[in-house]
């Protein structure tokens, strides 16, 4: 791979998490992208795409992946750049606000983010992540406590929940987010969809 990318490119590589074969997407410095082989809202490959698992930052992205599925690391720092609205951004900000190997639920998300009776549009938002894992959008479970909805299939949300360890039907949902999230917008915004 070139040092100077070109921006107009989107760089894809695979990677053989010990639950399912991933695709790592980047812009040649930012993650754009972390999906599972045919999860639902896969991007289109076009003929931007560039198969280089040289592009940066795949080899460091693959490295924090194996050791989140070893349990060595709760956190990752990696440069993200996922595209999508204000209103998704700040839905996955939120997600991003959820500690390791706890849970909330769609409502609670809504509500942390002063979105109250918004839990479908932010349902939707958490369903658009392009970043599996990354921003943990594995972690938003339904009000009954049972699993709901992910785009790589509710088996792999369960299995990363394990990896957490989290066991789904014995949980009270309560909401763990960081007190410091930054997100929340002020009282006199409309909310944008």
């Amino acid at each position: 791979m070139s040092p100077l990318c070109d921006p107009k490119i989107q760089y894809a590589a695979h990677w053989e998490s010990p639950i399912g074969t991933m695709v790592m997407v980047s812009n040649g410095t930012a993650l754009t992208g972390l999906y599972f082989a045919g999860q639902k809202h896969f991007p289109a490959q076009t003929s931007d795409w560039v198969w280089d698992a040289a592009a940066m930052p795949f080899s460091e992205t693959a490295k924090q992946l194996a050791a989140y599925f070893r349990r060595g690391i709760r956190l990752f720092s990696l440069p993200l750049e996922p595209t999508g609205t204000a209103f998704q951004r700040e839905v996955w900000r939120a997600l991003e606000s959820i500690p390791y190997g706890t849970c909330i639920t769609y409502s609670d998300l809504a509500q942390h983010m002063g979105r109250s009776g918004s839990e479908r549009a932010v349902g939707t938002a958490v369903g658009r992540n392009p970043l599996s894992i990354l921003i943990p959008c594995h972690r938003v479970i339904g009000r009954d406590g049972t699993l709901r909805g992910y785009a790589g299939g509710l088996e792999k949300k369960g299995a990363l929940l394990a990896v957490e360890g989290f066991r789904p039907g014995l949980f009270d949902p309560v909401p763990q987010i960081d007190a410091g999230y930054a997100g929340k917008p002020p009282a006199s915004a409309a909310p944008e969809h």
